[in-house]
Formats: C-alpha cells, structure tokens, sequence
C-alpha cells in the first residue's frame, strides 16, 4: 500500500459569516473519504494577522501537496491568504497546489489566475483544473452538501487525481535531490 499523501487544506477568507468554511468543509469531506490523502486544516482565522506562529513553517513544510479553498474579491484574492502564503517561501517549494474556488459569475476563477502567478514565483506547481462554484450560495445544503453535485464531484475526482500524481512524482524527484540544492 502506498504511503498517504500530506495534503495543507487552505482556508481562503477571514470575514465575518465566511462561505469559505461550507465550501472547505465539502473538501475536507471529500480528502478524509479518500484512503490516499491525510489531511491538515490551515486556517488564517486561526493565525495572528501580523505574522505566522511559530512552527507554521513546519506545519506546511510536512505538507506534500496543497488544496486552497480561496473566494473571489474584487477579481481577485483575499488579503489575508495572500499574507499566509508570503510568511513561508521554501515549505511550497516543488509541490503542487490545487484550487477550489467560488465566487459570483466567475466562480472564483479570476482569484485562482492570480494565485497562479504567485505560487510559479514561489516555485510550486499547479494544477491545471480546478473546482470552481460560481453563485455557490444555494449550491449547498446547511449541512453542507452539495444539490446536484455531481459536476463539482466529478472535478474534485480529477483533481486529487491529479493532486496525487503531482505529489509522489515531486516528493521522490524532492528525495533524489532536494530543491534547495538549485532554487536560488
């Protein structure tokens, strides 16, 4: 059997009655369902807004793959995830990163062009598909589940495909010879 992947759930948002924890909470559902994943929660909620904690580095350092749940806000980002990825750099080095992304008409997607710069800049990879919800609101049930999921099942699906493969193929190329050898 092979071993579980690490994978960094991202939270997204911070505001006051936040989708973000329906939308992660289905992906979490979703990872802890899946016998190949384990999976940690990395809330910027939970985090001081001026610096990471201490050990955060380490926390994601033991990642081997990352989801990021993130909403879409003025056609982009949210400040305080863009806070969590800048207080690490080496910890996303050589790994990939996954997206689900909600928002108005666009689903999050403009949020999710803009991360992708940012994290080729940090020397990760990401995925190519992405699970996008575009007016999520009445898309989920309170519990959290999903009216007529199939389409967001069905991505998800090839996502953590995806996420796997990028993940072993990376952690073993990381073992062969670490990344810190030639990232300058």
């Amino acid at each position: 059997m092979l071993e579980k992947i690490n994978v960094a759930l991202i939270y997204g948002s911070v505001r006051d009655g936040r989708f973000c924890d329906t939308v992660a909470g289905w992906v979490r559902r979703r990872l802890e369902s899946d016998q190949r994943f384990a999976v940690e929660t990395v809330d910027p909620l939970a985090l001081p807004a001026e610096s990471a904690p201490p050990g955060f580095g380490d926390r994601l350092g033991r990642a081997d793959a990352f989801i990021v749940v993130t909403p879409e806000y003025n056609h982009s980002y949210p400040a305080a995830l863009k806070s969590l990825i800048d207080s690490i750099k080496r910890e996303w080095q050589s790994k990939p990163v996954g997206f689900v992304s909600y928002g108005g008409v666009s689903g999050g997607l403009r949020a999710v062009e803009h991360l992708r710069l940012v994290f080729a800049e940090l020397h990760a990879v990401t995925l190519r598909d992405t699970v996008s919800f575009a007016n999520p609101w009445n898309r989920f049930q309170p519990d959290g589940t999903l009216n007529d999921g199939r389409d967001a099942e069905d991505a998800m699906a090839r996502q953590l495909a995806h996420l796997e493969w990028w993940a072993r193929a990376l952690k073993n190329a990381r073992a062969a010879q670490p990344y810190e050898t030639i990232a300058a």
